[in-house]
């Protein structure tokens, strides 16, 4: 084999090995990114949700909210 088609070589799997840990890295993030969408909908989700009345005659007979 001659120099230049060795350096190829090398510089294509270096491009790869590049190429593969940027898209490793774009995957964390994207994952790190729908866990926070996650906790913040779930948060959202908890304040619509009114606690019920559990005793006494108002609010455990019937349950309406706007």
């Amino acid at each position: 084999m001659d120099v230049s088609s060795t350096n190829n070589i090398v510089n294509t799997v270096v491009a790869t090995m590049v190429q593969e840990q940027s898209v490793a890295i774009n995957v964390a993030m994207l994952k790190k990114s729908m866990d926070m969408q996650a906790s913040a909908s779930a948060a959202l989700l908890q304040m619509l949700d009114p606690p019920l009345a559990t005793s006494g005659s108002l609010g455990t007979q019937l349950n309406t909210f706007a």
